[in-house]
């Protein structure tokens, strides 16, 4: 199983009104909604997380999961997309991601962008989007559970 996640909009709620609250790595605190939901779906899934955030890149593997551990998820198996060097958007992204690594198990796209909707559809079918300025919240995690159940 894998989840395919995005940070800004999904584990941090998009603010541009205020300044996001930097815990001691400098990286923003997550809403607590949103980490007890991921936390949650990962106990009882024990799901791969793949970043697919702009700021995969910035960070080791080994540095998400410590992003991660302050914040209260633990990450046992994780990993990214491709650098992103050629601006693509999230979609093209996933596309390209997708036709080298075909689905062999259950997966759910996490995300705010309202982009992926123009996915082809048995890729769309695994997408839940967030509400950028609320993140991820037990309603929008119970429908990532059940697709990554299914």
């Amino acid at each position: 199983m894998k989840i395919f996640l995005d940070i800004d909009g999904v584990m941090v709620p998009a603010m541009p009104w205020r300044r996001p609250e930097l815990l001691t790595d400098g990286f923003p605190a997550f809403s607590q909604k949103a980490s007890d939901t991921l936390s949650n779906i990962l106990q009882a899934t024990g799901a791969e997380v793949v970043f697919t955030t702009s700021h995969k890149s910035l960070y080791s593997l080994p540095e998400w999961q410590s992003i991660f551990s302050l914040r209260g998820i633990e990450l046992q198996k994780v990993s990214t997309l491709p650098e992103n060097n050629t601006h693509q958007s999230r979609k093209e992204e996933l596309l390209q991601w997708f036709t080298h690594h075909p689905p062999a198990e259950n997966f759910v796209i996490l995300d705010d962008d309202r982009s992926l909707n123009a996915l082809p559809p048995e890729l769309k079918k695994h997408v839940v989007l967030t509400g950028s300025t609320v993140g991820l919240t037990a309603e929008t995690g119970a429908e990532a559970l059940a697709l990554l159940k299914e």
